[in-house]
């Protein structure tokens, strides 16, 4: 968009100093021409310094942060150089709602001056909605002092601003979910005239039951035994994003707590040492993090689930999970037939936490019907509504998971 040229009053103006010059020549009067030619020469001079602001006026932006969470701010500052400024110069940025409405929308400015140093205007982002947003493009318009001409043109193309969801602190896990060892530093003690014991650093959460006091006395700190278990090959999280499974309309969409209820427990289940992947509905790895021992893999699970969008596919049929997997799914609204499908594609069970979508968009809380046909196949099943935060949702599912292998 570039556009240069003179006002409506520009116009005029020269328009009447032509007209002047006219009249001067025909009745031959030579100080009605100098004020004639004045006043053409007026605009004319007006535009020839429209065009050097637009040249030579320099605008670079900057995110601080470039990526942040729903909910988080951000700042967007815009540097100018290479002024003067000859009058006035209008900067309107463009900011999408879902990144953050601000008071005036798009943000609007107006720079009179552009010292040696340049100059710098800022305004705050709070978007409320995960995504890749773009930033921009960023509109300049420039008035001459006397208004007599102006030029339009974009100054800056647009920037991406990277929201991933929010992550909301859990605490727990189901006991028969994952290994819940895989934080590096257990270690194998002897103790005399004792079998070989696997013990680790006490962590909030484990049972007194399973302190073993002669590694604790050792190492003058909480040890606990580590529980023989089968050969475990981490944790598929799976999210449904089907369309048509879920109810309402931007952050307060049920695909939406979804995504966030998913982000929360990968982030939970990564620091507790779980081997993790997110897969959606189809089986389809939705990031493939190097490492997610210790969080070094949650931030490639998170920009993933930023730009996660709703798909049109209509049921739960795919591939069987890998042997040794538990899973954790995050399910929409499902049909016994739906669940069906989901039970057979892992039938060794696995723990479910089901949106009464229903609730979204306003109707009373009820049981779904696959909630019962998920618990007869072996799946420890939860069932959270609208009002139901995520906290309480993944609180639900730890303590309803029974006890003991599956």
């Amino acid at each position: 968009m570039k556009r240069i040229g003179l006002t409506v009053r520009g116009r005029s103006l020269l328009a009447g100093g032509i007209a002047t010059a006219v009249c001067a020549l025909v009745l031959d009067e030579r100080d009605l021409l100098r004020i004639g030619l004045f006043v053409c020469l007026l605009p004319v001079v007006s535009l020839l310094l429209a065009i050097r602001t637009r040249r030579a006026v320099q605008v670079t932006r900057t995110l601080a942060p470039e990526r942040v969470s729903a909910g988080g701010s951000a700042q967007v500052a815009l540097d100018l150089s290479g002024g003067p400024v000859f009058g006035a110069l209008r900067l309107a940025d463009t900011v999408p709602d879902a990144a953050g409405p601000v008071p005036a929308t798009p943000p609007r400015f107006t720079v009179h001056r552009i010292g040696s140093r340049g100059a710098r205007v800022t305004y705050p982002l709070v978007p409320p909605l995960r995504g890749a947003h773009r930033i921009g493009p960023l509109a300049g318009r420039a008035v001459g002092a006397l208004g007599l001409a102006e030029f339009t043109r974009e100054m800056i193309p647009a920037d991406r601003l990277l929201v991933v969801p929010q992550v909301v602190p859990l605490r727990g896990a189901p006991r028969a979910l994952g290994n819940g060892e895989g934080i590096p530093g257990a270690a194998a003690q002897q103790g005399q005239g004792s079998p070989d014991v696997m013990v680790r650093t006490y962590r909030q959460g484990d049972e007194l039951r399973r302190v073993h006091w002669r590694s604790t006395a050792r190492h003058d700190e909480l040890m606990v035994r580590l529980e023989e278990r089968p050969w475990h090959a981490g944790v598929s999280l799976l999210l449904d994003r089907r369309d048509h499974a879920h109810r309402g309309h931007g952050t307060g969409a049920s695909l939406e707590y979804a995504v966030t209820l998913v982000a929360s427990i990968a982030a939970h289940l990564i620091r507790r040492g779980e081997p993790l992947e997110i897969v959606t509905e189809d089986g389809v790895p939705l990031a493939d993090p190097a490492s997610s021992a210790g969080g070094a893999g949650l931030d490639p699970l998170l920009d993933a689930l930023a730009v996660l969008r709703p798909v049109a596919r209509p049921d739960l049929s795919g591939p069987p999970t890998a042997p040794g997997r538990d899973v954790v799914a995050v399910l929409g609204a499902l049909t016994p037939e739906d669940a069906g499908a989901l039970a057979a594609r892992h039938p060794g069970g696995g723990y479910a936490i089901l949106l009464d979508t229903p609730t979204w968009a306003g109707a009373p809380a009820s049981e779904p019907a696959a909630a019962e046909v998920l618990r007869r196949a072996g799946w420890h099943v939860t069932v959270a509504t609208a009002r139901t935060t995520p906290a309480e949702a993944w609180s639900a599912l730890v303590a309803g998971a029974p006890v003991g292998a599956r």
